[in-house]
C-alpha cells in the first residue's frame, strides 16, 4: 500500500509553526532575562538609597561613632512589603555598632571604600540581596572607614520579575497567533501557482499535447519544464504507436486476406473425404485468425482515439445504421431475417464516431456468429435521458451467470466452442468511457435475447 505523503502546505505550516514557536522561545527566555536585570535594578537602587542614608547618619560624638538610623531608609525599602530587611553598621575597628552581628558578606569589605558593592548571597537559609558601603572618618578622635551592610530578601523582585514575563509572554503569544495566521495565509496564497498549475493539467483535453503555457514563479519552472519536455516525448510515442497500428493493419491484414483467398481456390472435388474435413477446418481457422486479429486492431483503434479523439454530438441513429450495413454481410443466410428500427428523429449522444460503430458493429457481429438462428433485429430508441441500441435475436442467448464474464477480453460468448474474442470488451470498453452502460435482456417466453448498448443523451446548450 502506498504511503500517504503530507501536502506541501502542510509541511511549510508546520516548519514555520516551529520557526514561530523556537523564535516565540527566545522572546519568552529574552523576556525573562529582561525582567529579572530590571527588577534586580529597581530594588538595587532602592536598596543603595537606604544603605546611603545610613551612611550619611553616621557621625562622631565625644570621639565615639554614633548613628541615628533615618526612617527613611526604612519606609523606602519598605516599598517592597514581602521582603524582609537585615542592617549592620560596623565601625572602623571591625565591631558591629548596630545591627544582625551574624551579617556577614563573603567580600573584603574594604572593597567597599571605592564605591558601593552589591552581591547576592544566602542569610539565615534564604537568598538574599546585600549592599555594602563604606564612609571614611576623619575625627580627631576618631578615623577610618565605617561600613554599613544592608541585606533585602528577593520575594518581591521575583514577583515583578514573574509579573513582566507574565505578560510579555502573553504579548508574544498574541503576536505568535496573529503570525501564525498570517503565515497560513501566506502559503495558502503563494502556493496557488501550484494549484492554477494543476488545474490547467486537468482541464486539458487528452489528446492535446501541447506545451503547457502557464505563467509560474521561476521555483516552478523546471518543473513545467519537465511536464513539457515529457509531453514532447509522449507525443512522439502516440504518432510511433499511430503508424505502427496502421503498418500492423496493412502488413497483417494483406497476408491473411490472401491466404484466405488461396484456401478458397483449392479445389475440393478432387480430395479425399479426410482431406475435406482437414481444408474445412484450415478455413475455420484461418477465417477465425482474420477476425481476431481485426478484432485486435480495432481494439487498439479504440484504445487510441479515445486518448486522442475529441467527444462530439453524434446521431446515435446515423452511426447504428451505418453499423448496422457494415456488420451484415452479403452473403447472409436469405433464410435469416435482418431488420432494422429507429425512431424518426435523431438520438443525439456524445461520441466518437468511429469507437462507437466499431462497438456496435462487434455487438452485431457477435449476435449474427453466435446467436442468430432465424431472426436478427437492430433497433435504436430513447428513453428518458438515454439513447439506447438493442441487438436482439432468437438463438439461446448467454446465461445470466456469464454475463460479467462475456464483457472480458478473451472470453467467448457462446460455451463449448473454444474460441475467444474481443467483441463485448471493446462495447463495453466504449459504452464505459462515454459514460454508458453495456447490458443484456434475459431470454423469456415473451423476449428473446437481446444485448443493449445505453448512452446519456446529449443535451443541446441553449444558452
Amino acid at each position: 500500500m502506498q504511503r500517504r505523503e503530507s501536502s506541501l502546505f502542510s509541511r511549510l505550516v508546520l516548519r514555520m509553526a516551529l520557526v514561530l514557536a523556537l523564535g516565540a522561545a527566545v522572546l519568552v527566555s529574552g523576556a525573562w532575562f529582561y525582567a529579572r536585570t530590571a527588577a534586580d535594578d529597581a530594588y538595587d537602587r532602592l536598596l543603595l538609597g537606604a544603605a546611603f542614608q545610613m551612611r550619611e547618619s553616621l557621625v562622631v560624638d565625644d570621639g565615639r561613632l554614633a548613628v541615628s538610623l533615618p526612617s527613611s531608609a526604612f519606609e523606602l525599602l519598605g516599598l517592597a512589603g514581602r521582603d524582609r530587611i537585615f542592617y549592620r553598621v560596623v565601625d572602623p575597628a571591625g565591631l558591629t555598632l548596630t545591627g544582625y552581628d551574624d551579617l556577614q558578606v563573603d567580600m573584603d569589605l574594604s572593597v567597599a571604600r571605592a564605591g558601593p558593592v552589591l552581591l547576592s548571597a544566602n542569610y539565615r537559609g534564604v537568598p538574599v540581596r546585600v549592599a555594602a558601603t563604606g564612609r571614611a572618618l576623619s575625627d580627631p578622635a576618631l578615623s577610618g572607614w565605617a561600613y554599613v551592610i544592608i541585606a533585602q530578601t528577593t520575594e518581591a523582585r521575583q514577583a515583578l520579575a514573574s509579573e513582566l514575563t507574565t505578560r510579555a509572554s502573553i504579548l508574544v503569544a498574541a503576536m505568535s497567533a496573529l503570525a501564525m495566521i498570517g503565515t497560513i495565509l501566506a502559503v495558502r496564497y503563494s502556493l496557488k501557482p501550484v494549484a492554477e498549475l494543476g488545474r490547467a493539467l486537468r482541464l486539458r483535453e487528452p489528446h492535446d499535447l501541447t506545451p503547457l503555457t502557464v505563467a509560474v514563479p521561476r521555483e516552478l519552472s523546471p518543473f513545467v519544464s519537465s511536464i513539457n519536455h515529457f509531453m514532447n516525448r509522449l507525443d512522439e510515442r502516440v504518432k510511433l504507436l499511430q503508424r505502427y497500428i496502421a503498418d500492423s493493419a496493412h502488413q497483417i491484414r494483406t497476408p491473411l486476406t490472401a491466404l484466405s483467398a488461396q484456401v478458397s481456390l483449392i479445389d475440393e472435388e478432387r480430395l479425399a473425404p479426410e482431406d475435406r474435413r482437414h481444408l474445412a477446418r484450415v478455413r475455420n481457422r484461418t477465417a477465425e485468425l482474420a477476425r481476431f486479429t481485426n478484432q485486435l486492431l480495432n481494439h487498439a483503434m479504440v484504445i487510441h482515439r479515445f486518448d486522442s479523439a475529441q467527444l462530439l454530438p453524434l446521431s446515435l441513429t446515423s452511426v447504428t445504421r451505418k453499423a448496422y450495413r457494415a456488420a451484415i454481410p452479403i452473403t447472409i443466410d436469405p433464410d435469416i431475417i435482418v431488420s432494422f428500427e429507429a425512431p424518426d428523429e435523431d438520438v443525439m449522444v456524445l461520441g466518437d464516431m468511429l469507437s462507437l460503430r466499431e462497438a456496435i458493429v462487434n455487438v452485431i457481429d457477435n449476435s449474427l456468429r453466435h446467436g442468430t438462428l432465424s431472426r436478427l433485429e437492430v433497433r435504436v430508441s430513447s428513453d428518458g435521458a438515454f439513447g439506447r441500441v438493442e441487438v436482439e435475436d432468437d438463438g439461446p442467448g448467454i446465461p445470466p451467470a456469464d454475463w460479467e464474464n462475456v464483457t472480458k477480453r478473451f472470453v467467448s460468448s457462446k460455451s463449448g466452442e473454444g474460441s475467444s474474442g474481443l467483441g463485448f470488451a471493446i462495447a463495453c470498453e466504449v459504452a464505459t468511457v462515454l459514460g454508458g452502460t453495456l447490458t443484456f435482456r434475459e431470454k423469456t417466453e415473451a423476449q428473446s435475447f437481446a444485448v443493449v448498448l445505453e448512452l446519456p443523451l446529449h443535451q443541446e446548450d441553449k444558452s
